[in-house]
């Protein structure tokens, strides 16, 4: 139909016969991005903390190599500790800590992405693995995810809390079987024998080990008769590692199982555990004063988790598993002659 001039009407006008034409919005072109900041720490960061974790580990563990060569303990003196003039005099000793380093930081890789992991399976947000370099025995100071997104349930709390240190224990496991291979007889005993900085105390699974290797290639030496390759000391740190983390208390991997199978337990436990360790500190060593301050803190709380659906039997089961492996790792006295008391009543204190 035309209008009064006989032109055929405009086509976006409705005339009552014909429909006008349905337009669709013109949308501008999106561009995903992502911030460059979230870049750098989701990835950049990690990258960095494991390069600079890679280059203290490999310092330490120079000494430890060396000291390994000379039929010495691991640390028998404080420049044990702090290796760095030793090295640059010769950066080419540098080359002697990749045993350690490498067994290590794959003990302690193995333990975070066994969280790391455990979290993607329940759409749990969290940063990749940091390996925190320091100056201590190690060279580092462990390893940590950050967990960006609510957990949400107790099946998925102790997913989270169980599975880094079963992948850690087993990864430490194997380093200490091939440390006790590697390792040989400490000399005899002498007068002028040089006595060890640090003594280590020997978890359970130390003596199991051991044991079975001692019936299947007799004449393995004992730990405490043993010059300990530097592979079996980042084992025995693993196996360290994982007894801290299975300490049940705060957010620690053990405060998340006990939290997931019995919060008021967990809440019972939240002075109690910071107590018994003060006291373990004074009697038998000092380094339980830190973790009991740690444990103490705010930050350290438990989040809430939805605990109303029962266990099935399977996380239950690995509830049992977690009580295994702290047993298995644990030492009320890790170092010895490490005491308050003992350095009380040292002569040099």
């Amino acid at each position: 139909m035309n209008d009064k001039n006989g032109a055929p009407p405009a086509p976006d006008v409705f005339d009552g016969c014909t429909p006008a034409p349905v337009l669709s919005p013109v949308y501008p072109p999106v561009t995903l991005r992502v911030p460059f900041r979230s870049y750098l720490i989701n990835l950049g960061l990690p990258v960095v903390l494991l390069a600079f974790s890679t280059v203290t580990t490999t310092a330490i563990g120079a000494r430890f190599m060396q000291n390994f060569h000379d039929g010495l303990p691991p640390v028998v003196s404080e420049s044990d500790l702090w290796p760095w003039p030793w090295l640059l005099a010769d950066t080419s000793r540098f080359l002697l800590g990749w045993p350690f380093s490498v067994a290590l930081l794959g003990i302690l890789l193995t333990h975070e992405f066994g969280h790391y992991f455990a979290c993607r399976y329940h759409g749990v947000r969290t940063t990749l693995p940091w390996v925190l370099p320091a100056p201590t025995l190690s060279g580092t100071a462990g390893a940590v995810i950050q967990i960006r997104g609510r957990i949400p349930s107790r099946h998925a709390l102790i997913d989270i809390g169980i599975y880094g240190p079963l992948v850690g224990y087993i990864a430490s496991l194997l380093a200490v079987v091939l440390g006790f291979l590697l390792s040989r007889p400490a000399p005899p005993d002498s007068s002028g024998q040089i006595l060890p900085l640090i003594q280590f105390g020997q978890p359970l699974t130390f003596r199991l080990i051991h044991r079975l290797l001692a019936h299947l290639q007799p004449g393995s030496p004992a730990f405490t008769h043993a010059t300990a390759h530097p592979v079996l000391i980042a084992g025995w740190v693993g196996l360290f590692i994982t007894s801290l983390n299975l300490i049940p208390a705060g957010q620690l991997d053990g405060g998340h199982i006990l939290y997931a199978l019995a919060p008021r337990w967990h809440k019972r436990l939240t002075y109690a555990i910071p107590a018994a360790l003060l006291l373990c500190g004074i009697v038998f060593w000092i380094g339980w004063l830190l973790w009991a301050g740690l444990l103490l803190l705010p930050a350290m709380r438990h989040p809430r988790v939805t605990v109303e659906e029962p266990l099935n039997r399977g996380r239950l089961i690995l509830c049992g598993v977690a009580l295994l492996l702290f047993l298995l790792t644990f030492s009320v006295e890790p170092f010895a002659q490490s005491s308050v008391l003992h350095y009380l009543n040292h002569p040099a204190f």
